[in-house]
């Protein structure tokens, strides 16, 4: 292969962050600092320079900043990303002749008188040289004062001076750094893409309820309004988004009974998840919740309290949803003409079809589920909880949510998908915002740490963002059922503090619901999927004092408010787990009793330097939940859980002043 221009002597590899090689985009947050990394390096002793380039795709000038040397070829440079949407960065290296010249200079002249006079003189000359080079690249007053200091050069060269002291300020080995040749200038090979999120992307407190079972009157199926007049309580516990199962109406054919029974009687609501009827499909609302008006003005009460409703989006169908009548070619078809409904063998979900990807109007599908959500995007809905979009197909995610972001970035996608690893994160590459995790299934110590370790850190960290959930609708897991009261409180705060995203399905959560339909299921007994449920929020038995208290102070510590600093440490015992999060001063440290039936005691071996605290001191900390303090010292410290009473602490860590740390004192046990 001929080489286009052979003197362009730099390599530039390892460029992060990127996902799949660039394929995708990787994920950040508004006003976070975006910090690239670049392996940058030549040939031979010559320096070697380079920059980061970066700019929102909606503009066209780029703008650059230094590449800073780390290690081993390793360069990085940084820059904030202070606008949502599509940024787009690359790197540019290039053989920095000025610098090699200007650090070789400093070498003769320290060597004199060994070097020789004239060595340096000829080196200045060589200095001139490669500065009028540089000037006729600048412009204006750099240009300018380049000339000059090249003029001042070589009238040192001549002045035959005996020996020379270095003559250049920073400032002229700044500007100079500024204009590269670009001739010879090597750009990587890719423009990478960034996509940058709104906060609530990376941090968020979700909490789901049923509508219809939010009617104070027994026997009354609840409405918007219901919702609307519950706001103030669920904002008092510190959510800040609501989230409500399908709103839309419910099919009336193969109707399910309390219990997923496959005969339903006069009265029974059905499940939210078969949806369509005569009234409407994905873009109506279930006539018994309310009008579009009611709907408008829930959300805009939800903004009030400042929180944000998510709506589900379930893309499947009733038999009759008006698209079975209008679009049979968006459904498989069996031998027989019927169309195929939803089963898992020996399971059968009459009540619902989903839709054939394959289908030869393909394109008009994938419109048409486009639509549905710019039609809740119009009535002022950001935020979607996509229901199993693991089975749907992946190309039409990265389409679908690529066309809405276009005109709506702030658009927030969670998906829910308990589905392999590689499905899971390929949905966070097609573009959902949020997952659900394998959180609610990991339960020992090692379990917990080992899949933390792998969700909170690069290179999964860049394009995927946790949600963590202890329970849903179709996941009461056996910790729950067996567990009593310290369960729910363990696998809450392990929720709430392990992740800066989390949310419960209430008020089955906060209520204690621990009943299976049957041994071995993870389905409620009862389940409100299937029936309306009425719940005492006011029981003495709620957890909504706890829940309020973990969300203050997930609102007052910014390390609780994103990943990336998790940190486990030892403890000497396997049923506590401890772990920490910092962010800038605000260190939080969290230690959890997994053990729901015993007291559990352990040493804590501390990562000292992970949480900035010199060796052999002193220092406060404060257990938040209850706010008495305790005094530790070094890295060794005890703690001791009865989970019947509180099955964790969580710390802030308070560092002593010198004068009141005692040098003698020893640990007291928490």
């Amino acid at each position: 292969m001929k080489p286009i221009e052979g003197r362009k002597r730099v390599v530039i590899e390892e460029v992060s962050p990127q996902v799949d090689g660039g394929r995708y985009p990787a994920k950040r947050t508004l006003d976070d600092v975006v910090t690239v990394t670049a392996a940058v390096f030549g040939d031979g002793h010559d320096h070697v320079s380079g920059r980061l380039l970066y700019r929102h795709s909606s503009k066209t000038e780029w703008h650059s900043t230094p590449l800073v040397p780390r290690t081993n070829d390793l360069w990085s440079a940084a820059f904030t990303a202070d606008e949502l949407g599509d940024w787009l960065f690359t790197i540019e290296g290039w053989v920095d002749h000025f610098d090699t010249w200007s650090s070789d200079l400093q070498k003769r002249i320290d060597a004199q008188p060994v070097a020789g006079s004239q060595d340096v003189a000829l080196a200045l000359r060589s200095g001139a040289l490669l500065l009028e080079q540089i000037a006729q690249r600048a412009a204006g007053s750099d240009s300018k004062l380049l000339a000059e200091t090249a003029a001042k050069l070589e009238k040192l060269a001549k002045s035959k001076a005996t020996s020379y002291e270095y003559p250049l300020s920073d400032e002229i080995i700044e500007i100079a750094a500024q204009y590269p040749d670009p001739t010879l200038t090597v750009r990587y090979s890719r423009e990478l893409h960034l996509w940058v999120d709104r906060e609530r992307a990376r941090y968020s407190t979700w909490y789901e309820l049923f509508p219809r079972s939010t009617s104070p009157d027994p026997g009354r199926h609840g409405t918007f309004a219901d919702v609307k007049a519950l706001l103030p309580s669920i904002a008092a516990m510190g959510f800040d988004v609501l989230y409500m199962p399908p709103i839309h109406p419910i099919g009336t054919a193969f109707r399910k009974g309390p219990n997923n029974n496959v005969v339903s009687a006069e009265g029974d609501p059905g499940s939210p998840w078969a949806i369509g009827a005569k009234e409407g499909g994905h873009k109506a609302i279930l006539p018994q919740l309310g009008t579009l008006r009611d709907f408008d003005a829930l959300v805009a009460a939800a903004r009030e309290h400042r929180m944000e409703l998510a709506l589900d989006i379930a893309f499947q169908c009733s038999p009759d949803h008006p698209w079975v009548a209008e679009h049979p070619e968006w459904f498989n078809i069996r031998p027989d003409g019927s169309i195929q409904y939803a089963e898992n063998p020996p399971k059968k979900y009459q009540d619902i079809y989903p839709l054939n990807f394959e289908s030869t109007d393909w394109r008009g599908l994938w419109e048409a589920l486009r639509d549905v959500f710019t039609y809740w995007i119009r009535r002022d809905v950001r935020i979607f909880r996509v229901d199993n979009p693991h089975t749907k197909a992946l190309p039409f995610w990265e389409w679908c949510i690529g066309e809405i972001r276009k005109k709506y970035p702030d658009v927030i996608f969670l998906a829910e998908a308990f589905t392999r690893p590689h499905v899971m994160y390929s949905l966070a590459k097609a573009g959902f915002t949020q997952s659900y995790t394998y959180f609610t299934w990991r339960n020992t110590k090692d379990e917990l740490e080992q899949y933390f370790e792998e969700i909170t850190k690069p290179p999964v960290t860049d394009f995927f963002r946790p949600n963590l959930w202890p329970n849903t609708p179709d996941i009461l897991h056996a910790a729950l059922q067996n567990g009593g009261r310290p369960a729910f409180m363990q696998r809450l705060i392990l929720a709430a503090t392990l992740g800066a995203n989390y949310g419960i399905y209430g008020p089955a959560y906060e209520l204690g619901e621990n009943l299976p339909a049957k041994p071995g299921s993870e389905e409620y007994l009862n389940s409100e999927k299937y029936e309306i449920r009425q719940w005492d929020r006011s029981a003495s038995i709620s957890l909504a004092p706890l829940i309020t208290k973990l969300n203050q102070i997930r609102r007052d510590n910014p390390a609780l408010q994103s990943d990336g600093s998790l940190h486990f440490h030892h403890v000497d015992n396997p049923n506590i787990i401890c772990y920490s999060k910092s962010s800038g001063a605000n260190r939080i440290l969290v230690a959890v009793n997994l053990d729901p039936a015993q007291e559990q005691a352990g040493w804590i071996d501390l990562d000292l330097k992970r949480l900035s605290i010199p060796h052999n001191e002193n220092f406060e900390i404060e257990d938040i939940l209850t706010g008495v303090r305790y005094q530790w010292h070094d890295r060794s410290n005890y703690v001791a859980l009865r989970p019947d009473v509180m099955p964790a602490h969580v710390f802030r860590l308070l560092q002593l002043p010198k004068a009141e740390a005692a040098p003698d004192s020893t640990p007291t046990t928490p």
